[in-house]
This record gives C-alpha cells, structure tokens and sequence, in this order.
C-alpha cells in the first residue's frame, strides 16, 4: 500500500490545544489513525491547561466556544470559567479516544522537509527524529508569556510571576500587590485578589475599552432543557453567533455602530467608576477595537476599592522591594504580577522549522508572519497551520475558525489521496496575492489606526487578524482549490522507514 494512503500517511500535529483536537477528532471521525498529537507539558489544554488565575473565564459565550460537532449543553454560566473549559477538552478527547495518539512531555524543537523522500524530519528537544508526511503546527498565538524588560527586574526581591504562570502557593493576604498591566486577564483576576490582599497597586501604560460582561448562571432547569432538546439548543447557539458577528463594522474606520459602542463603554465607565479624577485616565486614546475589547462586571466596580490605586505614570525601574514610577514615586510592593500578555506574533518560535532548500521559516516571516488563509505557506510543503497569521478575531469565537482550518486541511488531505501526490504545496503567486491584498484590506480597519498592539509586529505589520467576517472565512476554507497548490509525485527514498514515525510514537504511548 502506498505510503500516502490517506490510512497510512503519518501526521505529526503539534500541541493539543482546541486546534489539535479539533484536527484529530476529525481526522478520527474519517477513520484516520496514522497521526500522532505532540504535547510537551503533561496535560492537554493549551492556554486553558496554563492559564489558572484566579478568575480565569472564557471572553465568549460558552455555548459558542465548543465545538460545534460536540456542543455541551450544561455550561455552569453564560461565561465559562477556565477549569470547565479545560474539562470540557479533556472530556472531548477521552470520547474520540485521542490520548492513545498523544504524546506527552514531547517538546518540538524543529522540523525540515526532506524532498527526496517527501517527509517532515521532525526533531524533537531531546534529540529524538520522527518522520512524518504531514506536518500540522495547531501551537496557537497566546502560548507564549511575554515578559516586559524593566530596568532592576532581577533585584526585586519580593515574589514575581506572569499571570499565566500563577504561582498559587504565594499567599496573598495582606500582602501589597502590584500588578504590571490591566488588560484581558488582568481585568479578571484583580477583582478576584482585591478582597484579600491589603493593597493593590495598578500600573497602567494605556486605557482599554471595556463593555458588561452581563454574566449569569443557568438553572438546572435551563441545562435540562438544552439537554433535551438539541434543535434549540442549536438555534441558540447560532442566535449568540449572529449577535457577535453583526458587531463586525465596529473594526472598520470610522462607522456609526463604533460611535455608539464607544459611546456605551464610555457611560458604562463614568457611572461605575466614582472617582471622577479617574475617568480621564481610563478612556483610551485609540477607537475602540484598536485594541482587544475587554469585558467585565466587576473590574471597574472594584476600582472604586479604597485599597485599591490605579498608577499612570509608567514604571522607570524595579528596586529589591520597589517599583519606581517615571514621576518619582517609589511604591513597596510584597508581590509582582506580570499581567503583559504573550508574543503573539512571534508564531511558532522557538522551533525552527524549514521547507525547501533549508530555508528558514522565520527568515520567511523576517518582515512578519504571513500564510494563506493562515494555514499555508508557500515553499514549506505538506505544512499546515491552525490559529496561524492574520486568523485571530475581535468580536467572535475562534472555535469558528479552527473548525474551518481543519476543515480545509481534510480537503488538502483528501487532494494528495486523489491526485496520487505525495507533497502539497502552495504556489508561491498565490500566497503573495492573497497576503497583499490582506495587507490592502487591514489598513483600512481600526487596528491600523492603534498604536502598539498584541495585534501587530514591532514594525507595524498586523499580523494576527483576519480582516474580514467570519462568514467570509468559512466560505473562503469551505474547498481547497487545487489550482492554487503544486502537487508533486513521490520519489522513494531508502531510508525512509529507518526512523521512529508518528505511528511508533502510538505504540509506544500505549505501551506506557
């Protein structure tokens, strides 16, 4: 039987986040066991295995971020915290039976292409090659802590971590708490801490946009009825889609519905927030969307806190107990926690990862990353990404689109079956086109209009969001057009089976 029998051909996906098992389950459901889920930590989960704050909740709607193909029905709340989240994966993959095909503590270090034999050498940190005909990175953007770089960081003294990292066993009651950032996560776990600790201390660089979460808990009544009746469910489901994606034209320039927005968050400030010396620090200076639209029922409530101290002025360096602001402050803090975000545009890095030639992917992505439709790239064949370039959102469930990316693999995949080829490449005027135009596209969205962002490269480039609806994605991933791809035949190689494959690794994850 031919090696790229779609039965036979080795796929190595990494990380085992929403997109890993998205892609596997599928791949399950067709009946495909030749694949294998490199996962270097010691659980499934991704950013929700890692991100343990208190506080830690899903910013969609719950029944909106699952799959759509295993909807839960018996959510605890219309935000869902992180450990049902997390719950949830793990009860997805052990239905599809996905963790005889999981290797844990397997970390990537890298990958090339191997023409003559049309395979992914794929080496893992601790030196081990396995050999695969597919290579699927499902790592994500928000996997990688980012650490600011403030001057004296090494001589504080006091207990420091990133939000990301939370360090549970630092009690902090009574404790004076600073916190570096108040975005995303921030927002959530401050009003967690706030309570406990004997002061916290704010450092904001910039204001953000922030709407009510309006939260609530369902009924055992509600559950039942989402249980029983799966053609409601379904209809709800679609009715939370259509509600965010009708907020779409808030990313354009200028449009009346960002105008109103604003408008709401603004008020929705200013009638929590009672100090009205604080109100000009919190209305950002960029439209909204420019930046991730935060929401929350408590953050601002709890800013009205008498132990709790927004700070402006920028931190110019860290002393053994200190944190010293540009305007001459010095503030003793016990605990620091780092709430800056991840290097979102640092995709894929640390691994190094090479197609034809040797060339270097991040020598690709020197000017910033880029791939078509976020899951191809030109010249890097048999690779695909998940979650990858220019296929974030600002306004709905990402689940939306990591169900079409592995939608469009299968398709890539079923083309090779096909065709009879055994490689898959995009051509390189495709990739070219479509990102220009991409490019075109972005610089007439809010995004460009902001300053720094998470969205964007150090250069400027906005790299993470799709610039279009999701509508749009689904119909662009519904067919992978072959004409848009290089097939190429196989040409046998002699060593090819002399290396451990996806299919070792099964075996002997379940001999373990």
């Amino acid at each position: 039987m031919p090696t790229n029998n779609r039965a036979t051909r080795r796929i190595a996906i990494i990380g085992s986040g929403f997109s890993g098992l998205c892609l596997g389950i599928q791949l399950k459901r067709l009946g495909i066991d030749s694949f294998t889920i490199f996962e270097k930590a010691d659980r499934i989960g991704g950013t929700w295995r890692e991100n343990t704050y208190p506080g830690a909740a899903c910013d969609v709607p719950s029944f909106s971020y699952c799959f759509s193909f295993e909807q839960k029905t018996d959510w605890s709340r219309k935000w869902a915290p992180q450990p049902e989240i997390l719950e949830y994966m793990e009860g997805c993959a052990k239905k599809y039976d996905l963790f005889p095909h999981i290797r844990f503590g397997t970390e990537i270090a890298g990958a090339t292409w191997d023409e003559a034999a049309a395979v992914w050498r794929i080496r893992t940190a601790k030196g081990e090659e396995i050999l695969a005909e597919v290579l699927v990175a499902g790592v994500g953007q928000l996997n990688r802590p980012n650490m600011p770089k403030l001057r004296g960081a090494e001589s504080f003294k006091g207990a420091s971590f990133h939000s990301a990292r939370w360090r549970h066993e630092v009690e902090l009651t009574g404790k004076t708490v600073g916190v570096v950032g108040n975005a995303a996560s921030a927002i959530q776990f401050i009003p967690q801490i706030a309570p406990k600790a004997g002061k916290v201390y704010i450092f904001q660089r910039s204001a953000n946009w922030m709407v009510p979460r309006n939260d609530l808990a369902y009924t055992d009544e509600q559950k039942r009825r989402f249980a029983r009746n799966p053609v409601r469910t379904r209809l709800y489901r679609w009715l939370i889609y259509f509600q965010h994606e009708i907020n779409w034209p808030v990313f354009r320039r200028v449009s009346f519905l960002s105008r109103r927005m604003a408008q709401a968050a603004e008020t929705y400030m200013r009638t929590t927030v009672t100090d009205p010396k604080l109100h000009e620090a919190l209305i950002p200076d960029y439209p909204i969307g420019g930046k991730r639209i935060l929401i929350s029922d408590d953050y601002y409530a709890t800013l009205n806190r008498d132990n709790v101290e927004v700070v402006t002025s920028g931190i110019d360096h860290l002393d053994e107990n200190v944190v010293a602001t540009k305007d001459g402050r010095s503030i003793p803090v016990d605990v620091l926690i780092y709430a800056t975000g991840f290097e979102s545009t640092a995709f894929l890095a640390p691994m190094a990862i090479r197609g034809r030639g040797g060339h270097l992917l991040q020598d690709e992505w020197a000017g910033g990353a880029k791939a078509y439709l976020g899951i191809s790239v030109a010249g890097f064949p048999n690779l695909f990404l998940m979650y990858g370039p220019n296929t974030n959102l600002g306004h709905n469930s990402i689940i939306f689109m990591i169900e079409c990316q592995a939608n469009y693999i299968l398709n890539c995949l079923k083309e090779l079956d096909e065709s009879g080829a055994s490689a898959i490449d995009l051509r390189r005027e495709v990739m070219d086109e479509f990102d220009a135009n991409q490019q075109k596209e972005l610089q007439q969205r809010v995004w460009a209009s902001t300053g720094k962002s998470w969205y964007k490269n150090d250069a400027g480039r906005i790299t993470n969001n799709w610039s279009g609806s999701t509508i749009r994605y689904w119909w662009k991933t519904l067919r992978a057009d072959p004409k848009r791809y290089q097939l190429e035949m196989r040409r046998e190689s002699a060593d090819s089976a002399q290396h451990s494959s996806p299919a070792d690794a099964d075996q002997a994850n379940r001999a373990a």
